[in-house]
């Protein structure tokens, strides 16, 4: 994963506390929901960028144990 995906990745999940946080102090079901669901969004993303890159990297291991340099 890139680093700026995983930037990216990370704001959502802070921008989601704190709107849930704001949402809990305000009384605000909806604002505190769309938090929660902006938390979840980014730590299924960042799983997502996770596995892309594991499967990747297993991808390059088996090239490299083909072509006898691993």
């Amino acid at each position: 994963m890139s680093v700026f995906d995983k930037a990216k990745d990370k704001a959502e999940q802070v921008v989601g506390e704190v709107k849930e946080k704001l949402g809990q102090a305000t009384d605000n079901r909806d604002l505190e929901n769309a938090g929660k669901k902006d938390q979840v969004t980014g730590q299924v993303k960042e799983s997502g960028h996770d596995l892309r890159d594991k499967a990747a990297g297993a991808v390059h291991d088996a090239q490299d144990r083909l072509s006898g340099r691993g």
